[in-house]
């Protein structure tokens, strides 16, 4: 008995101390420094990172860097290259740059696909028409991404879409539980209703024709967020001219300011 009990306490010690030791070293271990090359995608494709005073750049690359370290970004049927990682982790760090120490604990591989897919997550057949998902049931915590719509979001300066970002929103609406339009964790309670009363009201005109929000929009307060969000950081001066309200608020919600 004795033998057993020194043999369970000398194993409980081991344990403890390569936990410790482990944990230690996780702390220690230092964001890897961005590549030149990422650094140089950013600087000419990402207008967002382009616009930033360099003491932000350097802790979006960090941010960015960080991200790539704790997410898995997966091809399927396609080669991811430098310019899909940069562009994905860029998606990714786009909404939540206002929330230094915010991360998505709800996310755990990225798995990009050549072009769109349909709801069976197929990318043959018919009604393809799928750009993007946030998964559910045996695809919880994973994101699905057209790798051609991707580059083609980046690629365009003028337009007011960009899918990844689109998924990562539903990523933060979800982190309170419920995709639902209103991400609690991120819109103070005394932003809520004027929240909730502008999102119906800005519907409204989409299915009466009065507005130039992506029609999407109008399917539901959950995918209004993601719409309108892709527009205030795509084009947020744009969204400032022609919806000055919408954008004060999505000002509140993200806490920046990508036109400045």
């Amino acid at each position: 008995m004795e033998t057993f009990l020194f043999i369970f306490f000398s194993l409980s010690l081991l344990a403890l101390f390569l936990a410790f030791f482990l944990t230690k070293r996780r702390k220690k271990d230092p964001v890897q420094p961005i590549p030149q090359s990422y650094r140089k995608i950013l600087q000419d494709d990402v207008p967002f990172y382009e616009k930033l005073e360099p003491t932000k750049k350097i802790e979006f690359e960090q941010r960015l860097m960080h991200f790539l370290a704790t997410t898995r970004i997966t091809g399927i049927k396609t080669t991811v290259e430098e310019i899909d990682t940069v562009y994905i982790a860029a998606s990714a760090i786009i909404p939540i740059f206002g929330f230094p120490k915010w991360e998505y604990a709800n996310l755990h591989e990225i798995l990009l696909y050549p072009q769109s897919f349909n709801h069976e997550f197929e990318q043959t057949g018919e009604e393809r028409n799928i750009l993007g998902v946030v998964g559910e049931g045996a695809y919880s915590n994973i994101m699905i991404l057209s790798q051609q719509e991707l580059r083609e979001a980046f690629e365009n300066k003028t337009g007011k879409e960009n899918t990844a970002i689109h998924e990562f929103v539903h990523l933060i609406d979800k982190s309170d539980g419920y995709v639902d339009g209103v991400p609690e964790l991120f819109v103070n309670r005394q932003y809520v209703l004027p929240w909730i009363n502008h999102i119906e009201k800005e519907i409204d005109h989409i299915l009466e024709n009065r507005s130039e929000i992506n029609p999407y929009g109008a399917t539901n307060r959950a995918e209004f967020f993601a719409v309108v969000s892709e527009y205030f950081f795509e084009r947020p001066e744009l969204l400032e001219e022609k919806h000055p309200e919408l954008y004060k608020l999505l000002v509140q919600v993200f806490k920046q300011q990508p036109r400045k």
